[in-house]
């Protein structure tokens, strides 16, 4: 209802368990694909398994849906919202239909995994000894400090802005990506052991 969006600058996207049956059913099309092309060059550029955690899903079996999303991407809350989709746009149903609506049960996967509480901070169980410095705080350096800080090392973010997320917090609107969605990553990054120093521009 137009109406609504009136109010506020809330995200446009419905809570998880608001359409369940009909997220199985998108889960249930993508098992009907002989030739998942959303996972090659051509489709999905981190290679997500999506047909391995659709199925998971279709089986109500989250927790293992989580753990296989998570093998391939540091952040589906953030590509769930507002990555382009490439996966749909390869997806083989949509030769004849709408493509499945991989991008909704990707944030409905990891949005469950923080309600339930699955997503947990990940502590390295030892310390390599070196020090690293990430320049930026955007989704490549938020990328790069989680691989960094869970190979053991000790890692430290720079941030010119008042706050990490760079483009995630700073370029992206309210309704597309929920900035407490951004901030609940860094805080769990920070849990994790990794380090943010903002409003410091690295070579001035």
């Amino acid at each position: 209802e137009p109406s609504e969006r009136l109010t506020d600058w809330g995200e446009i996207y419905t809570p998880v368990k608001a359409h369940d049956v009909e997220r199985k059913r998108q889960s249930a099309r993508c098992m009907d694909c002989g030739t998942p092309f959303c996972q090659t060059h051509s489709g999905c550029p981190i290679h997500n398994l999506m047909p391995e955690w659709n199925e998971l899903v279709f089986k109500e079996q989250w927790k293992s849906a989580l753990d296989r999303l998570l093998t391939t991407n540091n952040f589906p809350e953030f590509t769930g919202r507002v990555c382009p989709a490439p996966c749909e746009g390869a997806c083989v149903a949509g030769l004849v239909a709408a493509p499945v609506t991989i991008k909704n049960i990707e944030y409905s996967i990891i949005d469950r995994g923080f309600q339930e509480g699955w997503v947990k901070p990940r502590i390295p169980k030892e310390r390599s000894g070196a020090t690293i410095a990430v320049v930026g705080s955007g989704p490549a350096g938020l990328a790069a400090a989680d691989e960094l800080n869970q190979m053991g090392h000790k890692v430290t973010v720079f941030e010119r802005d008042s706050k990490p997320g760079g483009l995630l917090m700073f370029g992206i609107p309210n309704m597309k990506l929920d900035k407490r969605v951004v901030q609940r990553r860094v805080e769990l990054l920070q849990a994790e052991g990794v380090d943010f120093i903002c409003n410091v521009e690295v070579g001035k």
